[in-house]
């Protein structure tokens, strides 16, 4: 199926870190937090903990955060998914998804990120500035907002408390 016939991001499957396929569909009428992430990174230490607490509080409400290690900037996700995932899990105790390395930009940009930079610009246009750059979803699988990567987990806290209908 053509990026451009997909509607939303339900319409794409991407690789865990084992390299099997997972299809988005199956986060249907969940609020996703899509990150690009980064193992040697300077906003690795504040961004994995609050990624984690915003999982914790959020989870049994809909809240599901998938996270794509990217070795696009500076070379700073350099381990092989396996290494990766023992570090975000080990270090960061993360229990939300952490899939297989992509590329989010250029002509080898994996096809979510295609489509996510196509929904919603940033500042250097379409995209992907740096690290930790995040997109909300909401539970239909529309992109309602893009954060730069200097913008901290919590500091969206209010954004994913209105997706996902919490007072």
């Amino acid at each position: 199926m053509a990026t451009q016939s997909k509607q939303s991001v339900y319409d794409f499957s991407v690789k865990d870190a084992k390299g099997q396929e997972v299809d988005l569909s199956q986060f249907r009428g969940k609020v996703l937090l899509i990150v690009n992430v980064a193992s040697q990174c300077g906003f690795t230490n504040s961004n994995y903990p609050e990624l984690t607490t915003l999982y914790q509080r959020y989870k049994d409400q809909g809240l599901e955060i998938l996270a794509f290690p990217s070795n696009q900037f500076n070379g700073q996700e350099p381990g092989s998914n396996e290494e990766i995932q023992e570090f975000v899990c080990t270090r960061f105790k993360a229990e939300y998804p952490v899939f297989g390395k992509v590329d989010v930009n250029g002509k080898t940009a994996d096809p979510l990120y295609t489509f996510l930079r196509s929904s919603k610009g940033g500042l250097l246009g379409d995209s992907i500035k740096w690290n930790f750059t995040k997109f909300l979803v909401n539970r239909e699988g529309k992109v309602v907002d893009r954060y730069a990567p200097t913008t901290t987990p919590l500091s969206i806290e209010k954004d994913i408390k209105k997706q996902l209908g919490v007072a």
